[in-house]
């Protein structure tokens, strides 16, 4: 079901409000869209269904977990065909401090975002698994200094 094929505003109203408060209860969640609360559960449930929601998580500080420093990473590799591209995936997912990775149409090959404590932290992770990945030819780092938005999918 794309975005086009959401049944109504309702629809909508529900993902929008899910997706700023995915522990809100399905009375408020009913309360909040003008339904009664058992049309709201199956609209949820075939949002579910058909895949439109992918699943529910916490949001974590980053701040209290000590994982502040965000570098993006622009990757070029030696070899695009499909089995290097296959492997670099597949070696990247590996890395816990990889938070994203973008295969880009560009100038270079991925972007890829890492979240570390520290620099200290960053380069270790770039000299002892991201330099290790199949098919590397080189990168380029960009250190964030300020996270103005970071939320993901955006509202319908």
């Amino acid at each position: 079901m794309s975005s086009s094929e959401l049944s109504d505003r309702i629809d909508q109203a529900i993902l929008n409000i899910l997706t700023n408060d995915a522990r809100v209860s399905m009375t408020d969640l009913a309360k909040q869209v003008g339904l009664s609360k058992t049309p709201v559960i199956a609209r949820v449930k075939r949002l579910e269904t058909t895949g439109v929601i992918t699943g529910y998580r916490a949001e974590l500080s980053a701040k209290k977990l000590g994982l502040q420093h965000v570098a993006f990473l622009e990757v070029r590799l030696s070899d695009t065909r499909e089995k290097a591209l296959q492997a670099f995936n597949k070696a990247i997912r590996a890395i816990p401090e990889v938070e994203e990775c973008h295969m880009i149409a560009g100038g270079f090959d991925y972007l890829v975002k890492i979240r570390t404590s520290d620099i200290g932290a960053y380069r270790r992770v770039l000299s002892e698994s991201v330099s290790q990945l199949p098919h590397m030819a080189s990168t380029s780092t960009y250190v964030s200094m300020e996270s103005v938005r970071d939320r993901g999918v955006q509202q319908i």
